[in-house]
């Protein structure tokens, strides 16, 4: 496998941000054959995960495009236990504004806003009332989040009440033990009925990676869901000990690649937790464009759930237009 460095092609910046939607994943039935098939080679994956960063170098002028891009795919979240309205109301003004105006104009970049705004359910309300005007969806995490371990009809109803208050997307969290005893029949169905419970809302199911034990649970998992009819999986709560990772996200891009090729059906991927920094930021833009090429790379197909990050690439990008970082409070979250 070569590790030849090379510039990253402008065009993978350069292409238009707003895309017509893919069409979603209707899934498929349940192909234990194909799921019981898969092999990872962990030692395989981690060098490769390893050279991503350096095969690409991204810098100046492409830098920023591919930092501006990053910005319309984050999913801006707020999942904290002392969350109020007033946080979220602040957090979906920087939704609808997240770099200043100057720094735009000096980049000659147009108006931008993230490809989401993520809360839970009972601020879903708030959320939807603030971004009126807007193309900015608000997704709810739900079914018994972060742990999963609520009834299965208390999820479902979960699902229920937050598409019905205005919540476009709906982030569920599997049940780790179907994984973890090798029950994929149920995990299928768990994911299925979550599927229909979110009706016309695109449902993002979290595989809480980092609690599925082995990367092959990680590729047999992302598979089940994806022929379950996930639109997007995520690897991760945020809450866990370990979240984002590269080997992690290599092993389900992967996944996707394979599911696309098989059936003609684009899934998203959603990397989430621990990415704070615009540096991290752009591996993920990379690994996406390698392993899955440039009709992933925007935010119908990819997101990243992200609370601190904004305000680091908001930084690297004043720092691209004034050769100097700004302070904190020039560019706080909220």
């Amino acid at each position: 496998m070569t590790t030849t460095k090379r510039r990253t092609e402008p065009e993978a910046s350069q292409e238009p941000t707003s895309l017509a939607l893919p069409a979603r994943n209707d899934g498929i039935p349940l192909d234990l054959d194909w799921v019981r098939q898969v092999r990872v080679n962990r030692s395989a994956v981690e060098r490769r995960a390893a050279t991503l960063p350096t095969r690409r170098t991204v810098k100046k002028e492409w830098q920023a495009a591919w930092l501006l891009r990053a910005i319309t795919c984050i999913d801006l979240t707020t999942l904290a236990g002392d969350d109020t309205p007033g946080n979220v109301l602040r957090l979906c003004m920087k939704a609808r504004q997240p770099v200043r105006s100057d720094i735009l104009t000096a980049l000659g970049a147009d108006e931008l806003q993230v490809g989401a705004v993520c809360v839970y359910h009972n601020l879903v309300s708030v959320a939807v009332e603030a971004l009126q005007g807007t193309t900015i969806p608000v997704a709810a995490v739900s079914t018994g989040f972060p742990a999963g371990q609520n009834p299965f009809a208390q999820k479902l109803q979960e699902i229920e009440a937050s598409v019905q208050a205005g919540a476009r997307e709906i982030d569920i969290v599997i049940s780790r033990a179907h994984v973890l005893t090798g029950n994929w029949q149920a995990l299928y169905d768990e994911v299925r009925a979550f599927r229909a419970a979110c009706g016309d809302a695109h449902m993002k199911t979290i595989l809480a990676t980092h609690e599925l034990a082995t990367l092959r649970h990680v590729g047999m998992a992302s598979l089940v869901c994806m022929m379950a009819g996930a639109d997007f999986i995520k690897t991760s709560t945020g809450k866990e000990a370990v979240n984002a990772t590269l080997p992690v996200g290599l092993v389900m891009t992967r996944a996707i690649r394979d599911y696309y090729e098989l059936t003609g059906y684009k899934v998203g991927f959603k990397p989430a937790g621990g990415i704070r920094t615009a540096k991290s930021a752009l591996d993920w833009l990379i690994l996406m464009k390698e392993e899955l090429g440039n009709a992933w790379l925007n935010n119908t197909l990819f997101r990243i759930g992200a609370s601190g990050l904004l305000s680091d690439i908001e930084r690297q990008l004043a720092y691209f237009v004034n050769g100097r970082y700004a302070a904190a409070h020039h560019n706080p979250m909220v």
